[in-house]
């Protein structure tokens, strides 16, 4: 007995055929939505601007309700500019339209200036970060550029091409191209040893090498640089806009006021901040999705 036992012992322990045996792996569980937590974390965010603009907008209503009072209080914004609240894309004419067709306006004039900045503030500060004697020529002359003030770039601008649209282009286009090429320059300046040593390894040429290497290890500069730059622009477009005229949101701001309408100044001033707090935002995502979270510090 003692014999068989341990005999069924062993051909019970003895492996199944692999032939007709099917593993099942575990699989990964699939991810819960979790509305509370969701809920939570929109409060979070949401719920403490909310509460900051509410107490700014008491403060203001209680301020500038006095019969000495010079600007007007957010009831008197309400009533007298609820149309370019309610309805921003309405067109009854050439120069009486929303806010809406404004912005988008004077965002098509950004579009052209931060786009052209975008590539050759990206394509000089790679040059400068990879050659020391373009650094040493060029980020003097950079460094003493970037410091004159948007406008003052505008009469220069309004001579070489005789035209407001391209003269605010071009302020656009100088205003944020500096941020762009000095990030860029740093970030490849940082770029390890080791990635250029793999680079010689591969015998990347210099196309290759760009693209490849200092693109991508350079991205989290390039991208605050970016993010520095769309704010610069968003500044000046509606700065230049004052001054050269046409239906964009800067040249609003300057007719109300000459008009005396104060209540449609502070509107247009609530949708510079917000689009302009959107195309940060954007920037942001943008830079986050393509360095992968990585950090620039």
């Amino acid at each position: 007995m003692p014999a068989l036992a341990r005999t069924e012992k062993i051909v019970t322990a003895a492996p199944p055929k692999t032939s007709a045996s099917i593993v099942t792996l575990p699989g990964r569980p699939a991810p819960k939505f979790k509305p509370k937590q969701v809920a939570l974390a929109v409060a979070r965010n949401v719920v403490p601007p909310l509460i900051v603009l509410a107490v700014i907008l008491v403060i203001w209503q209680i301020l500038c309700s006095g019969a000495g009072a010079t600007l007007p209080p957010p009831t008197q914004v309400w009533q007298e500019s609820y149309d370019l609240i309610a309805y921003p894309f309405f067109n009854y004419g050439s120069q009486d339209i929303g806010l809406g067709w404004r912005v988008l306006i004077s965002l098509q004039r950004v579009a052209y200036g931060f786009g052209f900045a975008a590539v050759a503030g990206i394509l000089i500060g790679a040059l400068i970060g990879q050659s020391i004697w373009a650094m040493r020529g060029l980020d003097p002359i950079f460094q003493i550029l970037r410091t004159v003030p948007p406008l003052a770039w505008l009469p220069l601008s309004l001579a070489a091409f005789q035209d407001s649209n391209p003269s605010a282009i071009f302020v656009i286009f100088i205003t944020s191209i500096w941020p762009v090429i000095i990030n860029t320059a740093v970030g490849v300046r940082n770029i390890p040893q080791d990635y250029r040593n793999v680079a010689k390894v591969l015998c990347l040429n210099q196309f290759e090498f760009f693209f490849k290497i200092m693109l991508p290890s350079a991205a989290p500069y390039i991208f605050t640089g970016l993010r520095i730059g769309i704010g610069l622009s968003w500044l000046a477009i509606v700065a230049a806009e004052m001054l050269t005229g046409g239906v964009g949101i800067g040249f609003f701001i300057w007719d109300a006021w000459n008009s005396s309408r104060l209540p449609d100044i502070i509107v247009a001033l609530a949708y510079i901040g917000v689009v302009g707090f959107i195309l940060d935002k954007l920037v942001s995502a943008v830079g986050t999705i393509v360095t992968r979270g990585a950090s620039a510090n």
